[in-house]
């Protein structure tokens, strides 16, 4: 099944029009109308909305609606990781409007964000595999679907079909941080400075909720360390790593959880029987493998 998003600057007149061209694509949640289908979307899960299961000529397919505020602070801060994590891996772009700066700023931080977090996750010497690996992981860390109706290979399926898209997504961004990390895709290895001062600018330059799950986390001993003291003792703690897996996995759990329960009211009980059994199938023929 294809899986599509829209971003629209006003999620409520979009649903208007959307019931009025695709009454079917919706549950009986299409009764209350497009306000209470806005707040649906803007106040419970991931601030996405999903119809799925849509027959067209060319298959089935999912889409998704999320507005452009709340896609923009998901790519600058990871509230959700939804659809930030989506966009770490490669996607086609049918459509983007070439005079939204914010919008075209916003992924290409999500993209630095997702290199800074996964350098601190990786070891001095990697190979490119494992880059794209850790990339395409972080925002299946902590969700619960993973355990219970996805492909156990799904991430490795992922990265091994789309080597290509991910030099060409990521090239741009190493390119730039040179001075810290280097790929040779010859020899399909990589080093990077671990060094403290390195892992400093790594962490100072992630999403806002992680640093605030960071700073939490080493002020549990009662301190008040402000977020400069947190970062400058974490670039010399080796155990910085497992600290921002679990930060990850707490704002990927929760968005992964609310979105599921909510999917169950927009896509109605039958269909998701329906998508969630497709899911399980899969997930049973990868343990057979």
């Amino acid at each position: 099944m294809m899986d599509f998003i829209f971003v629209v600057r006003d999620t409520q007149d979009w649903h208007q029009h959307n019931l009025a061209l695709n009454p079917r694509h919706y549950s009986s949640l299409r009764l209350a109308g497009p306000h209470f289908l806005a707040n649906i979307q803007e106040n419970w899960g991931a601030k996405i909305y999903f119809n799925t299961l849509i027959p067209t000529h060319e298959g089935l397919i999912k889409y998704g609606v999320i507005s452009h505020s709340s896609l923009v602070a998901d790519l600058l801060d990871w509230e959700t990781l939804y659809v930030a994590g989506r966009l770490h891996k490669p996607v086609l772009m049918l459509h983007q409007d070439t005079h939204d700066e914010e919008l075209r700023n916003a992924l290409k931080i999500n993209l630095f964000s997702a290199i800074h977090t996964a350098l601190l996750l990786l070891p001095e010497s990697f190979s490119e595999e494992q880059l794209y690996l850790t990339l395409t992981g972080l925002s299946y860390m902590g969700d619960f679907r993973m355990q219970v109706g996805e492909d156990q290979h799904k991430v490795q399926n992922i990265v091994r079909a789309q080597v290509q898209e991910f030099r060409t997504l990521y090239t741009p961004v190493l390119k730039e941080l040179e001075e810290y990390v280097i790929l040779d895709r010859l020899r399909g290895m990589g080093e990077q400075d671990t060094s403290p001062p390195a892992r400093l600018y790594h962490l100072s330059m992630l999403p806002k909720k992680l640093q605030f799950m960071l700073m939490k986390e080493w002020n549990r001993d009662g301190r008040k360390r402000d977020l400069e003291d947190v970062l400058r003792a974490a670039a010399h703690d080796t155990d910085t790593d497992d600290v921002i897996v679990r930060g990850i996995e707490d704002i990927v759990k929760t968005s992964s959880v609310t979105q599921s329960v909510k999917g169950i009211l927009t896509a109605g009980v039958l269909k998701s029987i329906r998508y969630s059994w497709s899911k399980i199938k899969k997930m049973w023929k990868s343990l057979q493998r």
